[in-house]
């Protein structure tokens, strides 16, 4: 049941970020996951000093709140002081992941916090965070859970949102024209990257997340012709590499979120030189 969680866990993330980070890809936004997973550690820190407790609510209010503050000055700086999303992105999540730092250097004897665990995490340990009710009984391994309600409501704003999504990401003033709420879901989409981020990152770390929502759909985004077959390969390039990532992880007694990331870029490197050489191919024989 050990590798039955870890792997179902890891495929629920791998899902998820397959799922957003195809729009956001498309949409030339793929850093902003990034950004939240780092402006998180404030919130946590400020969560912890006021309830004292590594609980998983607190921890999941303070870095909720935090991803959608990030949110919001990723926004207003973009579209209000004209910056470029690039430069928004990477002023938002510096700035706050420092206001971390230096609270987590600040009160250091209060907070007990892993940083190694926030940015690395452990997928080892996900059979061990158990929801243990108040009658006693044993739920199973919180993580699955909270990231299977996500992936429900993942799929749930995906298909409600795909057409509106689609318009405002290829066309947007086609779509407002049309009647499409550009700005409405476009803030729809930013919450579930936020909620996304938030809840993956507390079971697998930051860097798993940030892996699962940019080398699956770069590497479906090279063998697919529209974003139905882009997000259906996304998911399963993401599961496969966490499923084989677990074993290779398992013979070689190494970090499983390590092996499966490493893995995920090793398919999309060989993906693209495999598409280079086809390129090449078809180029010559013209």
């Amino acid at each position: 049941m050990i590798a039955f969680y870890i792997i179902l866990v890891a495929s629920l993330v791998a899902i998820n970020g397959a799922v957003l980070g195809s729009f956001m890809m498309l949409r030339r936004m793929s850093m902003m996951c990034d950004a939240i997973v780092h402006a998180v550690l404030p919130g946590l820190v400020i969560a912890y000093l006021i309830t004292t407790s590594r609980g998983s609510i607190a921890m999941m209010a303070g870095a909720i709140g935090s991803g959608i503050l990030a949110t919001a000055i990723i926004e207003y700086v973009q579209f209000k002081i004209r910056i470029s999303s690039e430069a928004s992105i990477g002023l938002t999540f510096t700035t706050l992941f420092s206001i971390g730092i230096i609270l987590l250097a600040r009160f250091a004897g209060q907070v007990e916090l892993d940083q190694d665990c926030v940015l690395f995490g452990e997928l080892a340990y996900v059979p061990l965070d158990l929801w243990i009710t108040d009658g006693g009984t044993n739920m199973g391994p919180y993580p699955v859970w909270s990231l299977g309600l996500l992936t429900l409501a993942v799929l749930v704003f995906t298909l409600i949102g795909f057409r509106p999504l689609l318009l405002a990401t290829f066309d947007s003033q086609f779509a407002e024209q049309s009647g499409t709420q550009v700005r409405l879901w476009h803030y729809a989409l930013m919450l579930m990257v936020s909620l996304f981020t938030v809840t993956s990152f507390h079971s697998v770390g930051a860097v798993m997340v940030m892996g699962f929502f940019i080398l699956p759909p770069a590497t479906a985004y090279l063998l697919s012709k529209n974003v139905k077959s882009l997000i259906a390969l996304a998911c399963v390039i993401g599961v496969a590499c966490v499923i084989l990532g677990y074993f290779l992880a398992f013979y070689f007694n190494v970090s499983i979120a390590g092996a499966i990331i490493v893995l995920n870029g090793f398919t999309f490197g060989i993906t693209a030189i495999s598409q280079s050489f086809k390129r090449i191919r078809l180029k010559t024989a013209s």
